[in-house]
């Protein structure tokens, strides 16, 4: 029985797969690995007479070198975004002013946020008062009742 060879190419199959893992996942995990797989086959083209061992050690270390390099990059220099607040529903309401709809009694009550419900917490407060949004804790939005 012939013994199994591992030939250039396969590393390649290996990185289009990874690279298909990539899209079909959220971050830039698979895509460092599919770049180690790639760079791994380039070196077996060079070297055709390397063993599989020394491959899969390569292919090893470059992905945790890579995967490493690219977490402390990132955590250097973080995506700035032109709006930060986009997934951040609860914050985008933060200084506006807003009307009761239940009063605010043991520190919660209720109001109406567009088309929909909110939580708030603050002092206590009858229906119909104005409140201002000056936090946000989870869903629940932090408010300070407006003085007349």
């Amino acid at each position: 029985m012939a013994e199994f060879e591992i030939v250039f190419w396969y590393w390649w199959v290996l990185a289009a797969i990874l690279l298909v893992a990539e899209l079909l996942s959220p971050g830039f995990f698979f895509l460092w690995m599919a770049i180690s797989g790639f760079v791994t086959g380039c070196i077996a083209l060079l070297m055709p007479a390397i063993s599989l061992d020394v491959q899969v050690l390569i292919f090893s270390i470059l992905a945790i070198v890579s995967i490493i390099v690219w977490k402390v990059y990132a955590k250097n220099y973080p995506i700035e975004s032109d709006k930060p607040l986009l997934n951040k529903r609860s914050e985008q309401y933060v200084g506006r002013v807003f009307t009761l709809i239940e009063p605010i009694e043991n520190g919660y009550g209720k109001i109406k946020v567009d088309d929909s419900i909110w939580r708030v917490q603050g002092e206590d407060c009858r229906i119909g008062d104005k409140v201002r949004v000056i936090g946000a804790d989870g869903v629940i939005l932090k408010v300070q009742l407006i003085k007349k």
